[in-house]
């Protein structure tokens, strides 16, 4: 820390108590009181050097009292800065600091110790210190920024918090890495004018290694708030990027507010965030108005400010019942990125006095909302659509689809909640547009899971719910198990049934294509060498195997239309108090199917899985078979 030396004389002063006597020998002219502490002083000293001093006592000689007091109650930096002024006054040694020439420059202030006193009097010389030394140094100009808290009124007065703000806001804003020498001392070795690092005073010729733009974000955060937004400020109007003020934000904010550092991994701590445990935590009062400023302070850009942190200072807001526009302002930042967040984030607890769930569904909800309605104003299209059975688009996950297997997830998480009324859990998954989920794996997970945890819902209420998905985008796995599930109502199997036969009759004419073409293939090339007549023996014997494949399949498909054909006889007879149809189509009709021809890659696997077709089919023939003589009992 840089410090200026005044005065030659040593310590004149000896303290006795709460007294202050000079240990000249020659008795007190006056006492100067200053809080609780008196000073015992010479005339002489103290009037040719301060004019309010001089004024004070020619108007305490006037009165005539003996024993001449003065009191001095609102001098700048208290009793400890008035003892600084009296040994400058006498000529004792004492040192200038970046910590005490803030409080010095008020108090000389004040104590009008101009130039008309005295040549190089206390306010020139805190002047020059200010100006030569402090406001060329970060770290100086730091620390008497700092000092400015406790004499705010009389430092912006005399422009001094303006100069140390504008001294640290141009070196904040420029390249660490041109300027090299004298302003990185912050941090690292001692460097030369020419920029080698110094060892012992001489040059090793290496070169400093360059520093990152967030070099200065631990300093600010020891500034107060006021400061600290003073500060950010100028920085803006300086044209510093905003990336960086979204830093140091965050920097600023994990200190003073301890809620956002508990649920950190192990792998971002670092000694950055140490101050924020370092004395007693501020009281919720100031944590929420501190929260509310923060919020005021972030840039509304995506992707400035890390998505955790966002959802950080969300759940900390809750927590703390700040302002509900505050509240709102975070969630629209959290719905502009809600592509970068995780599970984890999402699953925030229920703050609320209510606690209807565990979880807060609603606040995802808004989330989500604003989300999509970005989305929408950034143009966002469809990532992929459905023709024909088949997903045509750019295979890629694109911001909306990662968010569509986001929500799936957490309805998956939140769905074992016996709490979550079924309105809620159909809004949230409702919400995700169609073109969103290429497939809706993730979705049937999560109506299964709610199925499971609420088995009180009537047969219309599962119904209802199972139409929020769409059975043609089911993949296999999941078509299998869907078959199979004794929790979805019956219409819902039926039709997962009928779209797998689906699946399976274009898979089948897909390998036929296939087989038509390496048979061409084969007739075309059988005449153009003889040496290749061993090669091709084994494609026919591998073409013959794939033939004896394709009729087995179609033998499967067969019994799998007589199995629906008997399936669509029990069912008429089942619906027989009504007007029956006795055409597939209008049973298919009936239980609401889309006919639309669907291509998927079954592959080999659908050859795998015949055996699983006759268990589905017997399974359902039973579940038919029972709802029958339930209507038998019934009638």
């Amino acid at each position: 820390m840089a410090c200026m030396k005044l005065g030659s004389k040593t310590d004149a002063f000896q303290r006795q108590g709460q007294a202050w006597f000079c240990t000249t020998g020659l008795p007190s002219d006056f006492v100067v009181e200053v809080g609780e502490m008196s000073f015992h002083l010479h005339k002489f000293p103290l009037l040719s050097r301060s004019g309010a001093v001089e004024r004070l006592y020619a108007e305490a000689s006037d009165e005539g009292e003996e024993g001449c007091v003065i009191n001095l109650p609102d001098i700048p930096g208290g009793a400890k800065t008035f003892e600084l002024v009296a040994k400058f006054c006498y000529g004792v040694k004492l040192e200038l600091t970046s910590s005490n020439v803030v409080y010095l420059r008020c108090a000389a202030e004040q104590l009008q110790m101009t130039e008309e006193y005295g040549e190089g009097n206390l306010i020139a010389q805190c002047e020059t210190f200010l100006n030569q030394v402090v406001l060329r140094s970060w770290k100086d100009s730091l620390k008497a920024l700092q000092s400015c808290d406790d004499v705010l009124l009389y430092a912006e007065e005399l422009n001094i918090t303006k100069r140390c703000i504008e001294s640290l806001a141009s070196k904040a804003c420029t390249d660490p890495n041109l300027f090299g020498w004298p302003v990185m001392e912050h941090s690292g070795p001692m460097q030369s004018p020419g920029g080698s690092v110094l060892w012992n005073g001489i040059s090793t010729g290496a070169r400093p290694k360059n520093s990152s733009s967030d070099w200065w974000y631990d300093d600010v955060c020891t500034l107060s708030l006021p400061l600290y937004k003073r500060l950010i400020s100028v920085m803006e109007t300086r044209g510093i990027k905003q990336d960086i003020i979204a830093g140091s934000l965050t920097c600023y904010a994990k200190k003073y507010l301890p809620g956002l550092n508990r649920r950190q991994g192990a792998s971002e701590s670092s000694n950055r965030l140490a101050p924020a445990a370092m004395g007693a935590p501020p009281s919720e009062e100031d944590q929420k108005l501190f929260l509310e400023e923060i919020d005021r302070l972030l840039p509304m850009q995506k992707g400035l400010v890390p998505t955790k942190f966002l959802f950080g200072l969300l759940r900390t807001a809750m927590i703390l019942r700040v302002s509900p526009s505050s509240i709102s302002s975070l969630e629209k930042r959290i719905g502009m990125q809600l592509d970068q967040a995780t599970l984890e984030d999402l699953l925030m607890p229920n703050f609320s006095y209510s606690m209807e769930t565990l979880y807060n569904v609603d606040c995802v909800q808004r989330i989500l909302e604003h989300f999509l309605a970005m989305d929408q104003v950034s143009g966002g299209a469809s990532p992929c659509a459905v023709d024909d059975g088949q997903l045509i688009g750019s295979p890629s996950l694109t911001p909306v689809t990662m968010v569509a297997k986001l929500i799936d997830g957490y309805l998956a998480e939140v769905a074992p909640d016996v709490n979550l009324k079924l309105p809620k859990f159909q809004a949230l998954a409702a919400a995700v547009p169609d073109y969103a989920r290429p497939l809706d794996d993730g979705l049937y997970r999560a109506i299964d899971i709610y199925l499971k945890s609420h088995p009180w819902l009537a047969e219309s209420e599962r119904e209802q719910l199972c139409r929020l998905m769409d059975c043609q985008k089911l993949s296999l796995e999941a078509c299998t198990h869907a078959a199979q599930n004794e929790r979805l109502p019956l219409r819902i199997v039926v039709q997962v049934l009928f779209f797998e036969q689906l699946q399976l009759r274009t898979s089948i004419a897909g390998c036929f294509l296939v087989s038509d073409n390496l048979d061409g293939s084969r007739q075309l090339r059988s005449g153009l060498a003889g040496s290749n007549e061993g090669g091709w023996a084994t494609a026919v014997r591998e073409n013959q195997v794939l033939k004896v494949g394709m009729d087995n399949m179609r033998m499967r498909v067969s019994e799998l239309e007589k199995e629906c054909s008997n399936m669509r006889q029990e069912i008429e007879k089942l619906g027989g108090r009504t007007k029956g149809s006795s055409t597939w189509g209008n049973v298919s009709k009936k239980f609401g199917f889309k006919l639309k021809s669907q291509m998927c890659s079954a592959q080999a696997e659908s050859v795998s899985n015949q055996n699983n077709g006759n268990v589905k089919v017997e399974k359902l023939k039973d579940r038919h078979g029972k709802h029958k003589k339930n209507s038998s009992h019934n009638d």
